[in-house]
């Protein structure tokens, strides 16, 4: 097994990207090189951060790629932002991925502080 896979940091980004790739799915085609491709992306950036962090040699070095992760969150929270400006996704959807968002960024942030 390795490193990141125990990690509930990562299991949870890997809960919420999976949930952004459905939502994504709903998107309108003609978005799909942009919103869609860039919020599929950040959301993944998010636990594949967590996993390479996990595999450097220093608590610096992964803590450098837990703010890359944080970074990522910010970004797919923008981007719900964007959707539902343009009436692509409804708010009781952008609430909901906004607040496991939030859940998420509070543990990246309860976990760096515990690497320090």
């Amino acid at each position: 097994m390795f490193r990141f896979e125990s990690l509930d940091i990562w299991k949870l980004a890997i809960e919420y990207a999976d949930g952004l790739y459905e939502l994504a799915k709903g998107l309108p085609k003609d978005e799909r090189f942009n919103l869609v491709d860039q919020l599929k992306r950040a959301a993944l950036s998010i636990s594949n951060n967590i996993a390479e962090g996990s595999g450097t040699a220093t608590k610096k070095n992964f803590s450098s790629f837990l703010d890359i992760s944080l970074a990522s969150a910010f970004e797919t929270v923008n981007l719900l932002y964007f959707a539902a400006k343009r009436e692509y996704i409804t708010e009781k959807e952008r609430l909901k991925f906004y607040k496991k968002a939030e859940l998420l960024v509070k543990k990246i942030r309860s976990f760096k502080k515990f690497l320090n």
